[in-house]
Formats: C-alpha cells, sequence, structure tokens
C-alpha cells in the first residue's frame, strides 16, 4: 500500500513525530564566531554589514525552580556565509545589535520571536522591526507544523538536533556541542525563510 499523492505531512495533516525522527540528521557545518569582546563585535559587524536577511536565534539558561528566571545568554545570527553567536553575559545587547534589531530593512527569521524579543528587550531597550516568525507565516499559510524542528523536515527534508536544548547557555565558555547546536538553530531560521518564501510567497508574512 502506498501514501497517496494527496496525504503531505505538514500540508494536509501534521508531520508526526515519528515522521520527523525518520528524516536524516543536519547540523551547520561551516565558520562559526563566538563573539565576547568588543574587537569581536566589531569584527562581525563588519562582516555582517550589508546583510538583508539572517537566521535568528537566542538561548536562555533553563530554570528548574519555581520563581527562578534568567536573562538570555546567546543571541545567534545567521548569515548566509558565517554563523555570529554573541554572548550577551559579556557583551550586554551593545549598541550595533540593537541596529541590526531595529532595521526594517534587515530580516531576522526564525520560530518564537515574541518571547525571544521581549526577553531581550529586559536587557536593553529597543524598538524591533524586520522579525518574521516562520511559525507564523506556516500557521497562515495552512501548514501543520509551526515548530522550528517540524518545519525543517517539512521544507528542508532533514530533522535538528535538540540534545543541547536545556543545557546551561549562561557558561563562560561554550562546549563545542553548544556552539553546533546554537548555530544551527539560526542557520535553519534563514533556510526555512528562503523554504517558505519560495512556496507560500511573502505576502504571508
Amino acid at each position: 500500500m502506498t501514501r497517496s499523492d494527496t496525504d503531505r505531512p505538514g500540508f494536509d495533516r501534521r508531520m508526526s513525530k515519528d515522521e520527523i525522527n525518520a528524516c536524516p540528521m543536519e547540523r551547520w557545518t561551516g565558520p562559526v564566531s563566538v563573539v565576547r569582546t568588543r574587537d569581536e563585535l566589531a569584527a562581525a559587524m563588519r562582516k555582517l554589514a550589508g546583510s538583508t536577511l539572517l537566521g535568528f536565534d537566542t538561548e536562555t539558561r533553563p530554570a528548574y525552580k519555581k520563581g527562578e528566571s534568567y536573562p538570555p545568554s546567546l543571541l545567534q545570527l545567521a548569515g548566509g556565509d558565517e554563523v555570529f553567536i554573541f554572548q550577551l553575559k559579556h557583551l550586554g545587547l551593545a549598541k550595533p545589535l540593537h541596529e541590526i534589531l531595529a532595521d526594517p530593512a534587515i530580516i531576522k527569521a526564525g520560530v518564537g520571536l515574541d518571547y525571544d524579543i521581549r526577553e531581550l528587550k529586559k536587557l536593553s531597550r529597543f524598538k524591533s522591526a524586520g522579525f518574521m516568525d516562520l511559525g507564523n507565516i506556516a500557521k497562515k499559510a495552512g501548514i501543520k507544523n509551526h515548530g522550528l524542528r517540524g518545519l525543517a523536515s517539512v521544507f528542508l527534508g532533514f530533522r535538528i538536533s535538540k540534545g543541547a536544548q536545556t543545557s546551561n547557555w549562561a557558561m563562560d565558555v561554550l562546549t563545542p556541542q553548544q556552539i553546533q547546536y546554537a548555530a544551527t538553530d539560526a542557520w535553519v531560521g534563514r533556510r526555512l525563510y528562503l523554504a517558505l518564501e519560495q512556496a507560500v510567497g511573502r505576502e504571508a508574512a
């Protein structure tokens, strides 16, 4: 028995966990810059100059006790050729990052952006512009999966690891596994925006 041509996981129905897990695993394998000093920040801004589309994500140390909370530890921005991981415990939300987050000409693509933006504004106020929430775009287009992992499977044909999701992102020195996880999430955001744009059109945003 074969699957009907009209049975498109993610489109006609939600793609199941088992179907997602059956997809091959992919990760970002290109260059990654972990940015923690002002000189590194200036170098990153030079490389990002002229970018009009960035994958966007943040990571926050998990809280396990009632009433416990932590500020965002990392801000990730993925360009076409390199991913930048900004360690906010060292940099704060510096002015050059403000300018990117407030620039309507630079698309910042990711999932669950309302929470990320709200938490970043607790570090320093800025007027957010240019953000595209991929889950909202997918929902408006009638796609059944709205999370980053599900959307990657639906549109890109692979799954991404969640292994480092609950690690301590506030560590002074990130592990190679944390760096790869954080870079992959931002990279996938950028790739998904391009895939969604092709599939459903920018008007869906």
